[in-house]
């Protein structure tokens, strides 16, 4: 699903050999008390923002922001399955509705562009939110934004019409009614159920708003965002699109009623992620992400001139994810011992090692580190245990013949789906395919196009094992039945246990937060044992810009003012 978290293929840059951690799982150590000790502090070190925050009339008009993207999109709805990707999100930010906006507390509040009031009500024994549209909110064809377009929103995101396939329904499918207040610019959402995150509604957290006249339809639904932006609604507006050099190009649109945005051009560029570095240095780029795995690229960066390196912690996280209804790990038991015989602590060295950031591994599927409800419930499922995968593989009939197991004759020969091009994902299923081999597990590592990695592999469910990262939101909760619940079209391992969508549900009617957040963990608990997903590490989020760059990077759970981002000389 594309709501809640964004799916983001690991783009970066790993100069390492598998044997630079001793190959299989059995050579590396679980970091000292010392080295736990030391990633907790780094990680309590770590800034929450840092984008260089510079007041609005400090910022100079004029100049053009060219910026890299990983994966290009065909599918600009967001709302739509095939959409979900991170890079999609952040080109439509500066040129689509969010009527609610995160600082980087994660505390939202109404975004006077789009709405002049929002209230939750909650008198009438039913929660009530109202929301005020900003009488000059229009979209780019002329049409006003009214409240039709957040009750389209909301008919193609609650799940119950099959044409549409929304990345999630989470707190959609909990709305009664969207109807008309006093004039078509007041919009009435009422739940049937309370739903505690209804602040990530009609914004990126969830999905952007999108005109009802383009997404209602399910032909168009399908098919007016294919390799296209018919509308939009913010500070900028299309100016091209170019498929054959995956460039998206947005100017400052002069009919924008809110804050004249600083920048005259915004461009993301597809580029490929061992070159964009050397695009930065060039200066070819203004600014340049820096992922896992790639401490050639972080030095090369900080050896720029004039350049500034930003880091901020993230509600973003690496893991394996594990398909559930391939037919070799259908059984939870086998499962399992492909858990026990992954040293989580290996991958995050190896893809962690000189980044300047906390060597710690992910003990939880819905919050951070750094959360102040997170709790490690990863037990011993995810702790290495070599013996232990083999016990439960004999004990589920795959015997030892030779280098791999066998059962009726057939081999233990998982799949590990890679996108080209992302050496540090090759380096993940390199390191996987040692310590499974450990096991008796064969690995064969796969390298699939990685414009097609989510929409061809990973929805489609064409793979036993893979590495991506999800994208989060400072609304961690609905998480839980975008990713794991039965049935969700984001829930890529397919799995299917009734208890837990049980214990989800449990969470998504809590309207007490500290309660809400001890369901989440207990539900946590019950993703471990069913090894939906191999957490491996809260991802960096570490930006190389030019110094003059204001108001952008690292930006933990704040939500960029594009209108405010631009240059100071």
């Amino acid at each position: 699903m594309k709501v809640r978290y964004r799916a983001a293929a690991g783009i970066a840059v790993l100069a390492m050999a598998v044997a630079a951690c001793g190959g299989g799982g059995g050579a590396a150590k679980k970091p000292s008390a010392e080295q736990s000790q030391q990633a907790q502090q780094q990680m309590a070190e770590t800034p929450s923002i840092s984008i260089n925050p510079v007041a609005y009339d400090q910022v100079k008009d004029g100049g053009t922001l060219t910026l890299p993207i990983g994966q290009w999109p065909t599918q600009w709805n967001v709302n739509h399955v095939d959409g979900n990707q991170a890079d999609t999100a952040d080109m439509l930010d500066p040129i689509m509705p969010q009527l609610m906006v995160s600082d980087d507390k994660a505390n939202f509040t109404p975004n006077p562009d789009y709405v002049t009031d929002v209230k939750n009500d909650m008198s009438s024994g039913k929660q009530v939110v109202t929301y005020t549209l900003n009488e000059k909110a229009n979209w780019s064809d002329g049409t006003p934004i009214t409240w039709k377009d957040l009750e389209a929103a909301w008919k193609i995101n609650n799940g119950k019409d099959k044409k549409y396939k929304p990345a999630s329904t989470d707190g959609w499918d909990k709305i009664e009614s969207v109807t008309k207040g006093d004039s078509d610019k007041v919009a009435i959402v009422t739940f049937a159920k309370p739903y505690l995150e209804w602040q990530g509604l009609f914004n990126r957290a969830t999905n952007h708003l999108l005109p009802a006249s383009h997404v209602l339809d399910p032909d168009k639904y399908e098919n007016d965002y294919k390799q296209k932006i018919p509308v939009t609604a913010g500070p900028f507006k299309v100016e091209k699109i170019d498929e054959g050099t995956k460039t998206l190009t947005l100017v400052r649109d002069d009919k924008w009623w809110g804050k004249k945005a600083k920048l005259d051009k915004l461009i993301f560029r597809w580029m490929d992620p061992s070159a964009a570095v050397n695009g930065f240095a060039n200066g070819e780029l203004d600014a340049t992400d820096i992922l896992a795995g790639a401490p050639a690229d972080l030095k090369r960066a900080k050896e720029v001139p004039n350049s500034d390196i930003r880091k901020a912690l993230s509600p973003n996280w690496r893991h394996i994810t594990v398909n559930n209804q391939s037919a070799l790990l259908k059984d939870k038991s086998v499962r399992q011992a492909v858990a026990y015989a992954i040293n989580r602590d290996v991958i995050t060295q190896s893809d962690l090692k000189d980044m300047d950031w906390p060597l710690q591994t992910l003990g939880n599927h819905v919050f951070m580190n750094n959360h102040k409800a997170y709790v490690d419930n990863s037990g011993d499922i995810g702790k290495y245990n070599l013996d232990k995968a083999k016990q439960l593989l004999d004990a589920a009939g795959w015997k030892q013949e030779g280098d791999y197991r066998k059962k009726d004759g057939k081999e233990f020969d998982l799949t590990f789906v890679i996108p080209t091009d992302t050496p540090v994902a090759k380096t993940e299923g390199e390191l996987t395919q040692a310590m499974l081999k450990e096991a008796g597990i064969k690995v064969t590592v796969r390298p699939v196009p990685v414009d097609k990695f989510f929409t061809d592999y990973i929805i489609k469910g064409d793979f036993d094992l893979v590495p991506f990262t999800w994208i989060g939101t400072p609304l961690p909760l609905g998480g839980l039945p975008q990713i794991y619940k039965t049935g969700s079209e984001s829930n890529f391992p397919k799995s299917n246990d009734p208890e837990l969508d049980k214990a989800i549900e449990a969470v998504g009617n809590e309207t007490d937060q500290t309660k809400a957040n001890e369901l989440a963990n207990a539900a946590d608990k019950m993703i471990w044992d069913l090894v939906h997903t191999i957490p491996l590490y809260q991802r960096p989020e570490i930006w190389a810009t030019k110094k003059t760059l204001a108001n952008f990077g690292a930006r933990g759970y704040k939500y960029y003012d594009w209108s405010a981002v631009g240059f100071t000389g």
